[in-house]
């Protein structure tokens, strides 16, 4: 019983705080993308974002394969992964990823409009332009759930509101 608490609270003193994770967000400006097609071809792309609450918004073209498909409603996996050229391990990048609900924003309406605002702020006049255009649409990606890895062996759940809940494996990794 002695070691399971020691363990327990070796595990509690090693989780990492939920900022770790909004930072990792705040020093991303896109993000990347996997979709699934109606017949479950995947395609994988990237979408610069903005983050409002814990909704992502990502303003994207039809022209793009990845756009039907979370037009479609189709379930999304996005992530946000430690830059490379900052890693200390290439094989332990740091790195977010959550499985997302998208839905589309109505062009003109309440929340279109303070989104595309903050769009423009955060990545420039750009968004003026295409924000104009007929073939670009507004994608809310609600978080379902997701993972966090900070490391070797320091895997986490992550909720809807990007918190982190728990260690994601009990089970260290395996030498032969």
């Amino acid at each position: 019983m002695n070691q399971n608490h020691t363990q327990e609270e070796a595990n509690r003193k090693a989780r990492p705080v939920a900022p770790k994770v909004k930072e990792l967000i705040g020093r991303t400006q896109s993000v990347i993308l996997a979709t699934t097609d109606a017949e479950g071809v995947p395609n994988s792309s990237y979408a610069p974002f903005v983050q409002i609450n814990n909704t992502l918004y990502i303003l994207v073209s039809f022209m793009a394969k990845h756009t039907k498909n979370l037009a479609d409603g189709r379930k999304a996996s996005v992530l946000f992964i430690e830059d490379e050229s900052a890693t200390k391990q290439i094989y332990a990048r740091e790195r977010l990823t959550i499985e997302a609900a998208p839905s589309q924003i109505e062009r003109d309406s309440e929340t279109w409009n303070a989104v595309i605002t903050q769009l423009k702020d955060t990545h420039g006049k750009v968004v003026d332009v295409i924000s104009e255009m007929q073939d670009f649409i507004l994608i809310a990606l609600q978080p379902v759930k997701g993972s966090y890895v900070n490391g070797f062996g320091s895997a986490y759940f992550v909720d809807q509101n990007l918190e982190i809940l728990e260690h994601r494996n009990d089970v260290n990794h395996q030498s032969k």
